[in-house]
């Protein structure tokens, strides 16, 4: 097998859960091992893969679960939380991962990282938490919680009171170096779940989890830059971007350079929330050094490597 260099892998939502319908631990791990096929495909065409993921939804049931028996049993930090289904969700990358291996015959191993993403403690985000988790809650149940706990509790649209929390940017991988030595020595890695358990160093130097949520884009695109990664992928729900995304105008993109994305950024044809962080963190990427990356859906990374669909990013 002809190594074609090392990729980072970020694989979205629809990775683990493909709708409200499957939800359930077993739903997750079926959807996974459907994710993990079209990886593998990569793997055997001779890349080194990092898989990265989110884990917003599992953070809310794993906090849900905290709230209800919370009368009971101790509530969970977010911090740890991210912990949890970082080894959670890496169980169950690694056990399709192993399988399909099995199946293909692939002399391949996979292990996870649980890794920790440090943020600055001045980061502007800390000023203003924007980032809702956890339940709805009433407004008199929010205040006390506000007032009890310290929490930034917000009215979300007419639908109830959530609690929000900082989304600060990555600055440093902590683990960067174990995943790049894993790597480097043919181990499939999967780490920075959920853009990695958001820390900042103390006056002491000393590592300390704070209450946060750091995207899974930014902090991918910051480990690719720091274990010097060849290509960047984003695997999402779409075969390709789009500029005038559902208008009669609509026009997918084969590829673009970082100056069109930028262009198109400032045009406004990519939503918060939802593609402008993606392209963001793929400008950041290539602007550091990065030398391609490609958005495209978990089905068609086959083929997008082999240049028919995805849409390709360069410098």
């Amino acid at each position: 097998m002809e190594r074609k260099g090392i990729a980072v892998v970020a694989v979205g939502g629809n990775a683990l859960i493909k709708d409200k319908a499957h939800q359930t631990v077993q739903d997750q791990y079926d959807a996974a091992k459907d994710t993990m096929k079209h990886i593998v495909d990569m793997i055997e065409k001779g890349w080194d893969v990092v898989i990265t993921h989110g884990n917003g939804p599992q953070v809310g049931f794993i906090l849900r679960r905290s709230e209800i028996a919370k009368d009971v049993l101790h509530e969970v930090p977010l911090d740890y939380c991210g912990a949890d289904t970082q080894g959670a969700i890496g169980y169950m990358f690694q056990r399709a991962l192993d399988n399909e291996f099995k199946r293909r015959g692939l002399k391949k191993e996979a292990a996870t990282v649980v890794t920790q993403t440090v943020v600055s403690k001045d980061d502007p985000a800390f000023i203003n938490p924007t980032k809702p988790i956890g339940s709805f809650m009433e407004e008199t149940e929010a205040k006390t919680r506000a007032e009890k706990d310290g929490w930034t509790v917000v009215e979300d649209a007419g639908r109830g009171w959530r609690r929000v929390v900082p989304s600060p940017m990555p600055e440093r991988i902590v683990e960067a170096n174990v995943i790049d030595s894993l790597i480097k020595a043919g181990i499939i890695v999967v780490g920075v779940g959920g853009g990695g358990i958001p820390v900042i160093e103390n006056d002491q130097g000393d590592i300390e989890g704070i209450e946060a949520v750091i995207d899974k884009d930014f902090g991918s695109s910051l480990l690719a830059k720091m274990i010097d990664a060849d290509l960047f992928v984003i695997s999402t729900a779409v075969e390709k971007v789009a500029i005038n995304f559902n208008t009669p105008d609509e026009k997918w993109l084969d590829k673009m350079t970082v100056a069109e994305a930028k262009q198109y950024i400032e045009e406004g044809h990519f939503a918060p929330g939802s593609m402008l962080p993606k392209v963001q963190a793929i400008i950041q990427f290539l602007e550091n050094g990065g030398k391609k990356a490609l958005i495209t859906d978990p089905e068609h990374i086959g083929e997008a490597l082999d240049g028919k669909t995805g849409t390709w990013i360069l410098p």
